[in-house]
């Protein structure tokens, strides 16, 4: 049986072989045959085709997108008195006297289910007892995530904040006014024409919303920086009922944020650590089981949480396939789009009574690294056996999870770091960023490393790294 398994293997990884490497024999071919005969043709021959050559490149040139770097980013580190294990978790539960035995008895299921450890971070507003959900705490906790991580990054890339002319900010369930762009903007004295955006409501996949909105608007102005940063707030949004679906996020959700600065200058590319290569967005909101499976709402007694359906895993599944259905002809090599698009027709044409399982393409062929949103267990789980990767390729994502907790919208960024504190990140690797959010949306960033890369300055892992990956119980 292993015979036949590792004989399959080598056959594909033959095809796969003989197919990537087709046209680049065959236009080895062409030239050749072309400089073979060059010398009959005349003069008006080769001026025609030396013409055609120079307008195409210069059309190509012309119309490709502007290239935009990643010249570094920087995630928020809590400071080690906000960290909230287990048991101070459940005892804090008990002690608020907002659940009853039922409900304090799911989360303890939940928690020890999670595959979060010990050391993920609770804003300071849910140590307190009573808790304090106050505005004041809730613009508390997010100043210092958002001043704490954009401190850093400025502080490693020495950049002037003058040049930054596009500010976006994603937080999905705190959006005070004025925004949290504009606290960015006060706080830092940006430009006064600095083209903010601040995205709400949008879940945990949109920090690769922002990162594509921040890319149309680099392909716009010229020559300039775009900041993008990603954070979520728990101190309003912890829920304080007893209504299961709405108790889950209170045993996954903690304290992160992330900050990206990109740039569009060809001068910044040698210091730059990445490129964006593609964003593809899948946004299955017309459905109304999707719609509906992640959703903010009052309970019976009219206190307010985030519902998580029953549904959720199948409908993640559903965005996930119509989001690699658009990212696939993009990154995958020719020989896996063969087979899919093979296996699809003889399905489809010949109609045969027993149908040929559909194949799903091997994005390892494609990618170097893989950063899978941090939801949960069940999602890195699902992705894993869906994507058919191995331990190593999830690695960075359960120990996110582990280490951090789900920190939404920046989870990718903490996935990237732990790759980069590893040391694993070499010149030309392929990193895919793929996250879900509320909506339902599944969303993807491509980028390739410009150099080894190595882990920048605080560095969220630099003080742990050593201890990991560790070894998770379920």
């Amino acid at each position: 049986m292993d015979d036949n398994v590792q004989i399959r293997k080598n056959v594909k990884l033959c095809y796969h072989y003989l197919i990537t490497h087709f046209l680049k024999l065959i236009l080895v071919s062409s030239l050749t045959v072309l400089v073979m005969n060059v010398s009959r043709l005349s003069l008006n021959h080769l001026a025609f085709i030396f013409l055609v050559a120079v307008l195409g490149t210069t059309l190509s040139f012309m119309s490709r997108p502007r290239s935009v770097y990643l010249l570094d980013y920087s995630c928020y580190l809590p400071p080690s008195n906000f960290q909230f294990s287990y048991q101070k978790f459940m005892n804090h539960s008990k002690l608020i006297n907002s659940f009853n035995e039922s409900s304090l008895e799911f989360q303890s299921k939940i928690l020890k289910r999670s595959g979060l450890g010990d050391e993920t971070y609770l804003p300071e507003a849910i140590h307190c007892f009573p808790p304090r959900p106050t505005m004041a705490a809730a613009r508390e906790e997010a100043e210092q995530v958002v001043f704490g991580t954009l401190d850093n990054l400025f502080e490693n890339t020495k950049v002037n904040i003058k040049e930054i002319s596009v500010l976006v900010v994603n937080c999905s369930l705190f959006n005070p006014t004025p925004s949290l762009s504009a606290m960015i903007v006060n706080k830092y004295k940006l430009r006064e024409n600095v083209k903010s955006f601040n995205l709400g409501g949008m879940g945990c996949s949109a920090g690769v919303i922002a990162i594509d909105l921040a890319n149309d608007m680099l392909q716009i102005y010229r020559n300039t920086y775009a900041l993008v940063v990603s954070t979520e707030n728990i101190t309003q949004n912890w829920y304080f009922g007893n209504n299961k679906a709405m108790l889950i996020p209170n045993c996954l959700f903690r304290v992160g944020g992330s900050a990206v600065l990109l740039s569009n200058k060809a001068s910044d590319r040698k210091r730059s650590k990445y490129k964006l290569v593609h964003t593809v967005r899948t946004h299955k909101g017309s459905d109304e089981k999707a719609f509906n499976c992640v959703y903010q709402e009052q309970d019976e007694a009219l206190k307010t949480g985030v519902s998580l359906s029953k549904d959720l895993m199948a409908i993640a599944g559903e965005a996930l396939k119509t989001n690699i259905t658009t990212l696939g002809p993009l990154v995958l090599p020719m020989s896996e789009q063969i087979l899919f698009f093979a296996t699809f027709v003889a399905n489809r044409l010949f109609n045969a009574k027993k149908k040929m399982r559909p194949y799903i393409p091997d994005f390892k062929l494609a990618f170097d690294h893989f950063c899978i949103h941090a939801g949960g267990r069940a999602v890195i789980d699902e992705l894993e056996k869906s994507l058919r990767l191995l331990p190593k390729h999830v690695e960075a994502s359960r120990m996110t999870l582990h280490r951090f907790g789900n920190t939404s919208s920046s989870s990718i960024w903490y996935e990237l770091a732990y790759t980069e504190a590893k040391g694993r990140m070499r010149k030309g690797n392929r990193v895919w960023q793929i996250a879900f959010g509320s909506g339902f949306k599944c969303n993807s960033a491509v980028w390739v490393a410009l150099r080894d890369v190595e882990p920048s300055v605080k560095n969220p892992w630099e003080h742990c790294i050593h201890r990991y990956p560790v070894k998770i119980d379920l």
